[in-house]
This record gives C-alpha cells, sequence and structure tokens, in this order.
C-alpha cells in the first residue's frame, strides 16, 4: 500500500474512530444544497451528540463529511438539508483528493460543539438582529447574555460570544437627532441609566466600557468574537476613549472633554485606527470608520467579493470564508462598511469592494483569541429602519451573506492544532 494512501486512511479511521460502511456527505455547493443554512445545523447537532466532521475547505463549497447515523439522516429529511450517503471507499477517495498539494483544499477536523453567547438586550426581539435569527433558523443553541452578566463573568462558560448591535460608547446609537423625543428612544435611555446606576456606574458610558474592557480579556484568553454592524466600530471607539469623556451633555449629563480626538489611543482597538470620532450629536454617525454616508453605490450594483486564502496554509481565513459563491450581495446598516484607511495593518481583510475603497468582512488575533467584524444589519434585509418587519429567513435558505455568520460559529470547534494563522 503506497504510503500517502496509508496515511489517508489511518487519518480516516482516527478521525471517526472506526471504519463504517458509508459516511454522511453534506454537499455545500449552489446546485447540490437545497438548504444551506440548516445544513449548519445538522452539522452542530453532530458534534454536539459526540461525533467529529470533518469540514471539507474549498471541496464543493465547503462541504461537511458526518459519521453515517440514521438519526443524523431522519434530521436531514426532516430540516430539508440535502445529503449523501456515500462508502468509505468514497470517503476515502475525496480525502485523497482534497490533500493533494495541487489542490487548494483541505480536511479540517472539527470536534466539539462550542457553545454560544449573544450579547443582547433581554427585552430585545429576535428579529433585532441577523445573528439571533439565524441561529434559531438554523437550530443552533445560544443563551442571551448582557451587562450585569459579564461583569460578573458568565464569559467563563462560552467560547463564542456574538456582540448584538450595540452602542459601547454610551450615545445611545447616536439616534439622538432623529428618534430623540420617540417613546422607545426615551424608554431604553432611562433603562439604559437605571442598569448602569444598579451596576455602580455614575455613567452608561463608564459601564459600556467596563463591559467592553471584560470582553476584550474575553478574546484575549482565548474566546471568539463575532461582532455586526455598529457593535464592532463602537466596541472600538470604547476602548480607544479609556480615559476620555466623547459624549455630549444630552448623553451623560456634563460636557465632553475638550479636543478629545487628541486624546484618542488607538494602541487600544481591536481592527480600527486614525479614526476621526463624529462629535455632532444630531449626526447619526459615530466615526469615519464607517462607510454608510461616504459610499456612492446603486442597490443593483452593491456587492462584495470574498477573498481566496490557501486552504493547507491558512486555514482560518478559508474557514470563514467558506461558500458557495464569492459575490456576496452588499446590505446596509448603521455601520454598513469599514473605510480600508482604518483598519490595522496586521488586520486581515477577507471581504471588500474594492471599487468603493471599503471593506465589509474583517479578522483579527488578539491575544489567544480572534475577532471577527461583519459590516451591515441584516444579509437579506438591505437597508433595514426602525420599526420595519422581520426577515422571513425561510425565503432565504441558500443566503451567502448568512452563510458567512455561521461559518463563524462553527470555527471554534476546529481542532487548534489545525490552525496556522
Amino acid at each position: 500500500m503506497p504510503k500517502a494512501y496509508y496515511i489517508l486512511s489511518l487519518f480516516l479511521c482516527l478521525t471517526l474512530h472506526n471504519v463504517r460502511a458509508s459516511y454522511i456527505l453534506i454537499p455545500m455547493d449552489a446546485d447540490a444544497q437545497q438548504n444551506h443554512l440548516k445544513a449548519y445545523g445538522i452539522t452542530y447537532l453532530s458534534l454536539k451528540n459526540g461525533h467529529k466532521v470533518q469540514w471539507l475547505l474549498n471541496y464543493r463549497g465547503g462541504s461537511f463529511l458526518l459519521e453515517d447515523i440514521k438519526s443524523l439522516r431522519e434530521e436531514c429529511t426532516i430540516r430539508g438539508v440535502s445529503f449523501e450517503v456515500i462508502s468509505d471507499s468514497k470517503a476515502l477517495s475525496i480525502l485523497e483528493y482534497i490533500k493533494s498539494p495541487s489542490q487548494n483544499m483541505d480536511a479540517v477536523l472539527l470536534e466539539k460543539a462550542p457553545k454560544v453567547a449573544v450579547y443582547s438586550p433581554k427585552g430585545n426581539k429576535p428579529w433585532d438582529d441577523a445573528v439571533t435569527m439565524i441561529l434559531t433558523f438554523a437550530e443552533i443553541p445560544y443563551d442571551i447574555i448582557y451587562d450585569e452578566d459579564i461583569l460578573n463573568d458568565a464569559l467563563t462558560k462560552y467560547e463564542w460570544l456574538h456582540l448584538h448591535h450595540e452602542d459601547f460608547s454610551g450615545q445611545f446609537g447616536k439616534f439622538y437627532g432623529a428618534y430623540r423625543t420617540a417613546p422607545w428612544y426615551i424608554k431604553e435611555k432611562l433603562e439604559a441609566e437605571a442598569l448602569a446606576k444598579k451596576l455602580g456606574f455614575s455613567k452608561v458610558s463608564q459601564e459600556k466600557l467596563a463591559v467592553a474592557k471584560r470582553i476584550k480579556d474575553f478574546v484575549i484568553g482565548g474566546g471568539f468574537m463575532f461582532a455586526m454592524c455598529s457593535a464592532a466600530d463602537s466596541f472600538d471607539i470604547a476602548l480607544s476613549a479609556e480615559d476620555v469623556d466623547i459624549c455630549e451633555p444630552m448623553f451623560d449629563g456634563d460636557p465632553s472633554t475638550p479636543n478629545y480626538q487628541d486624546k484618542i489611543d488607538f494602541s487600544k482597538t481591536f481592527a480600527f485606527t486614525n479614526f476621526v470620532l463624529e462629535r455632532n450629536p444630531l449626526i447619526y454617525e459615530y466615526s469615519s470608520i464607517d462607510m454608510t454616508r461616504k459610499r456612492h453605490v446603486l442597490r443593483t450594483q452593491d456587492y462584495f467579493m470574498l477573498k481566496d486564502f490557501s486552504a493547507k496554509w491558512d486555514p482560518v481565513p478559508t474557514m470563514l470564508n467558506q461558500n458557495h459563491t464569492q459575490l456576496v450581495k452588499g446590505f446596509m446598516g448603521q455601520t454598513t462598511a469599514f473605510d480600508k484607511n482604518t483598519i490595522k495593518p496586521n488586520v486581515l481583510v477577507m471581504g471588500e469592494n474594492q471599487i468603493n475603497g471599503e471593506a465589509r468582512y474583517i479578522h483579527g488575533v488578539q491575544g489567544k483569541g480572534m475577532f471577527t467584524f461583519y459590516g451591515g444589519h441584516d444579509p437579506e434585509d438591505y437597508q433595514h429602519r426602525v420599526g420595519d418587519p422581520k426577515t422571513e429567513i425561510a425565503l432565504h435558505p441558500n443566503s451567502p451573506g448568512y452563510r458567512l455568520i455561521l461559518n463563524n460559529v462553527l470555527f471554534p470547534a476546529a481542532k487548534k492544532k489545525k490552525q496556522k494563522t
């Protein structure tokens, strides 16, 4: 038996515990999979039940190879997930093909279902956040945690944290200009102030900074953080303004620090640098990080491109970019995209619109952990506005924009020695 064939045989045996007559291949290419999003839930279920999975990077859109278990086949049928039952010899042949040096592919072992937390106010509706909606649709379990939980060290229970569309700067989402008299704005402001007081802080901005620092420690200690829309840039803004008051009187009752822009410390941020804060409280914008007010693109031309990476040498960004298409529809949010001029050189841009000079999807390392920032509010709601109806994800089972979110959810399950970035 050739040495390469022997190694692959041994690898397959060790990975899937024993040689079975067949395996379940969940294809993730465009034509073969009728429900890409629920396929992630099947993969998570397999991991949760103690069965390891092979993530076949760049093979048929990032397919999954599972142990052939009757209950998983039944779940695929119930959830409408396309699957193929293949023999052990066919599985071995696929792995041989993937391992070939001539192919930009790799097989990454997923070992354990990560424990997932979503940082979100307890009263928020599920449709207020794309990640909450997609986790529910994919049937991936998660816990809702918020400021009090985080300050009480709840993050120690989790491997993966998503930040809801939060404002960590203490400026209440910069909604003041348009919604300061709206009952919901007044109510949320009062609730945030009451919570800050309960937790021992005199200002919301101080309380949010304390939470942001705990989250930063979570990542540095080895956690995985995923943030969308305003949670991404406001998180870094809060960290950069640790010793500075950037809130105007209508937000915290006293004046901001004079010339505070000159006192911002970019060394404390995760992803962004050299940004200019928006001082005007009437403008619905935090800083020059966001491209929303600067971009000029028609909806019909609003797309971004996922970059290619080496599956064998750069498995982390390759995993995060697995999709059945490289071209993804753009979508807006309070923070729609990131100005590439404000991104630190050690942060990886994984998805971008080069014409607009904007990054939509970025990734970086902090200490032992990692973070991913994704611009926009909802991949299937182009311009979500306050009060708009929720997205019916069942109408978008093959959404490439939502797949990027779910890639991040599965990512912490990867065998650590396979991560070479």
